[in-house]
């Protein structure tokens, strides 16, 4: 039961009756935020096995939208209930819809109000469930809903306890201020869910807000109000506001109706999560005319000789049909609860060894789990007469495969995802064995695809390394392969997926290659330089606690690219002088609220005290963009995401996350040497603009000055850097980004990102700039993108001026050692003579490889 009152009043009674006939479903499993977050109201879904809706409940028709959607009626107690049949139906404009009323009747409970084609809509729309919900549950005390299987005109589905309104209340005189001209940009124009997000932020504001178009007039925090303009794309609306907050309400309005609303039409606010694998490196696979050579693309580096054994994925055969519906959605519960429980021992097991990044993927597959929409699909299904097992592995693979087809590479990947918690459900439903590789020793695995799973379950002693023809260096499977330092190829020519188990091959996860029967004298060479890297390994970890001093006294920091806690400690083991780059993502994503500003200052005063005072902890703000929404910030499709809301302008557009966020790294900066670096800044006007919100908290909480930077990682932000340096304290390069927006090519193609190499020397001229603009104002730069860890990279970013490198933790060591060994004057004529040459490969070929 959901309580809204907090004061005593005499409550009133109402009960609403089921417009249609099915089972229901609580609001919050609706698969649409502005739904299942209760943007419109409190309420109830149901999905219908009937096609007529009929009034729960005595009222006056006062809204009937045009596209015959959806209705509202009004009680004589002044209550709104909406009724919406199915999702997304708006965009049928009408068609398969029949209204059987009109606005301004009056109806009994039991009369019908709207016929609808339910297999039109069905495979015309996103789905059949539709909501009943009470559009002022202010005026609603308590909501008591029913369960299970009900009959329209005759079972109750909810119980409204009312509350009076209270009459005495007003709006503190505060003068009324008008908006100028806007216009409608939602191309559907303002249905329930644009009119739920404005409702919703409107009720944050104490002024009385009114949508005005014409002679008419709305408030904007009712959504019936707002249905009832009936509001088309391109038509003009003011906004008018009384109160106390009145300025701040139009001005904050107005941008989110121009923004669309969280829907397509103009450029919308919301952010989303952006997955990057920072610490990948993308070499130059080379286009072989040797048929013993196959190519792919860099996944996990280094190097393993051995044997290959092909991996096969094979569905398990279930039944498709079965004849107790009921039973059939039982199993699948205790499947899933299985599965649950299965995933939360996975993710303690992986903590305990500090695989946080690990035990964070599979913190997601348990999202998976509770995915609405899929989960709405397979019951459907089984109402239908389809077995569980049958009806959950075709919603996974038909989810799986739409995802594999996107030209977003980064959502592509993540299809293997859905593979995977599938067949973990499959085998729950089954009894059937979960598939386990038995691999022989010294195995190469070839396969179409792996999964999380099969990953991070492989028998590290006789598993070497890893070729799939499918995925990318974005995907789990790539990330789990680094996090073992397994060498690891993605989209491997194809070809592998014939050669026969036992064959002879060397893969070159660096070059992205898989040579086939090598002679017995390379395989000899090869296992000699996997004896010296392995003997190089030890004493490298040895003296990892040694400063990173060149052998002429130039000093370099060393610090670490981390995404938690655990990452920072273990950093610390391995000779860390700090962290260069704390990515906070990871406090965002796989969950269904925002972090709050507590539960986010803890985690970074935490890790703060953890590297202990004078180490330097460099956090970076929130850096979201356009392919993977986060489910509490929904954004329309962008065609280009990576080219449209990023970094700091979600932060910008969305000021309250960006300021929660600021206010917890300042509450926690009292802890240890912390910075604050912006991601994705393009223009002064953005810095400017971060800066002063950060300003601002700082003002508020009397904390400190905190060091602020930013990332150069698009190339206005290295042209500038000069006039950024005026006012900026550090810049810090991240040059996997810088590279593809340099060279406009996709880091995530699979053909094109063997020549997405930051040693190209137009990436190297952008670096050059940026150190030179630094140094004219005494500001230091570092680089944490993947470059950093790059052998043949780090003589020449040494030798352009770079102060620090933050590195992937296990490369720490190795970065150490290598700097070490090298001459400050010899590092700046490497890096002079690469400025003037061609092409990345003539980089590298001037660069011996210390690891060749």
């Amino acid at each position: 039961m959901t309580n809204y009152a907090s004061r005593p009043e005499t409550l009133r009674r109402i009960a609403l009756k089921a417009p249609l006939s099915g089972i229901l479903v609580p609001l919050e499993k609706v698969p649409d935020p502005v739904f299942s977050q209760k943007m419109v109201g409190e309420g109830i879904a149901l999905d219908p096995v009937n096609q007529t809706l009929s009034a729960p409940c005595d009222g006056r028709v006062v809204m009937f939208h045009p596209a015959a959607h959806a209705l509202t009626l009004a009680t004589e107690e002044g209550i709104e209930v909406l009724m919406h049949v199915g999702l997304d139906t708006v965009s049928l404009r009408g068609e398969g819809f029949t209204p059987r009323v009109k606005n301004g009747d009056r109806v009994k409970a039991g009369d019908p109000l709207l016929d609808f084609d339910a297999d039109f809509i069905a495979t015309h729309a996103k789905s059949l469930m539709s909501m009943i919900v009470v559009t002022n549950s202010e005026r609603v005390a308590a909501f008591q809903p029913a369960s299970g299987g009900v009959t329209a005109g005759r079972d109750v589905i909810l119980e409204l306890q009312l509350i009076e309104p209270d009459t005495t209340a007003a709006a503190e005189s505060g003068g009324t201020v008008t908006s100028e001209a806007i216009l409608i940009s939602n191309t559907a124009g303002l249905h329930a869910r644009p009119a739920a997000v404005l409702a919703n932020v409107a009720r944050k504001y104490r002024s009385d807000v009114r949508v005005v178009r014409g002679d008419t007039q709305a408030n904007a925090r009712s959504v019936t109000g707002l249905l009832s303009l009936d509001l088309r794309f391109n038509d003009k609306i003011n906004l008018t506001a009384s109160g106390p907050d009145a300025r701040e309400a139009v001005a904050a309005l107005t941008a989110l109706i121009l923004s669309g609303l969280g829907e397509e039409g103009a450029p919308a606010p919301a952010p989303a999560s952006r997955i990057v694998a920072e610490n990948a490196r993308f070499a130059p696979a080379p286009r072989p005319e040797d048929p013993n050579l196959l190519a792919g693309v860099t996944a996990s580096p280094g190097l393993a000789v051995g044997t290959v054994f092909q991996v096969r994925h094979q569905d398990l055969d279930v039944p498709e049909n079965a004849e107790n519906p009921q039973a059939e959605t039982l199993k699948l519960e205790e499947a899933l609860h299985e599965a649950r429980r299965q995933l939360e021992a996975l993710q303690v097991q992986l903590h305990g060894r500090a695989d946080a990044n690990k035990a964070a993927i599979f913190a997601a597959h348990q999202e998976i789990l509770d995915d609405p929409e899929l989960l709405e699909t397979v019951r459907s299904a089984i109402l239908k007469g389809k077995s569980a097992a049958f009806a959950w592995q075709q919603a996974i693979n038909s989810q799986a495969e739409l995802l594999s087809k996107m030209n977003n590479t980064l959502l592509a990947a993540r299809a293997a995802d859905l593979r995977d918690i599938g067949q973990r459900v499959v085998h729950n439903l089954t009894g059937a064995e979960a598939r386990t590789i038995r691999a022989p020793a010294d195995s190469i695995l070839v396969a179409e695809e792996l999964t999380p799973s099969d990953a991070a379950n492989l028998d590290r002693e006789n598993v070497l390394g890893l070729c799939t023809t499918l995925g990318s260096a974005t995907s789990h499977v790539a990330i789990i392969a680094r996090s073992l330092d397994l060498p690891s190829v993605a989209g491997m020519d194809p070809r592998a997926l014939d050669l026969p188990d036992g064959t002879p091959v060397i893969l070159d996860a660096s070059r992205g290659t898989l040579r086939l029967n090598p002679s017995p004298d390379e395989v000899a060479d090869l296992r000699t330089r996997l004896q010296k890297e392995a003997a190089r390994k030890k004493v490298n970890l040895e003296n990892a606690g040694k400063a990173a001093v060149t052998t002429d006294g130039h000093a370099v920091e060393v610090v670490a690219n981390i995404g938690g806690l655990s990452d920072a400690q273990t950093a610390l083991t391995l000779g860390a002088e700090g962290v260069g780059l704390l990515r906070t993502e990871f406090l965002f994503l796989e969950r269904a609220t925002s972090p709050t500003e507590d539960e986010q200052a803890q985690v970074y005063a935490d890790i703060a005290r953890a590297l202990g005072p004078g180490r330097p902890l460099v956090i970076r703000t929130l850096d979201v963009g356009g392919d993977k929404p986060l489910p509490y910030l929904p954004i329309p499709r962008e065609d280009n995401p990576f080219l449209g809301e990023r970094g700091v302008r979600v932060g910008l557009n969305r000021p309250e996350v960006l300021r929660t966020q600021l206010r917890a790294i300042l509450r926690a900066s009292e802890f240890g040497r912390i910075m604050v670096m912006f991601p994705m800044v393009a223009t002064l006007a953005e810095w400017r603009a971060a800066k002063a919100m950060f300003d601002e908290e700082r003002a508020l909480l009397g904390t400190a000055p905190v060091p602020l930077g930013i990332m150069v990682e698009i190339p206005a932000a290295a042209v500038m850097a000069e006039q950024f340096a005026r006012e900026a304290a550090f810049f810090s390069i991240g040059t996997n980004d810088l590279t593809q927006y340099t060279l406009a090519m996709d880091r995530g193609h699979p053909k094109l990102a063997p020549q997405v190499d930051g040693l190209n020397p137009a990436v190297l001229h952008l670096i050059a700039r940026t150190v030179e603009g630094a140094e004219k104002h005494g500001r230091w730069t570092g680089v944490c993108g993947g470059l950093a860890g790059d052998p043949q990279a780090v003589p020449i970013l040494i030798g352009l001026g770079v102060n620090e490198l933050s590195v992937s933790v296990p490369a720490i060591p190795a970065v150490k050692a290598q700097i070490r060994q090298l001459s400050f004057s010899a590092c700046r004529d490497l890096a002079a003579r690469a400025l003037t040459l061609d092409s990345a490969a003539d980089v590298r070929n001037m660069v011996p490889d210390p690891g060749a």
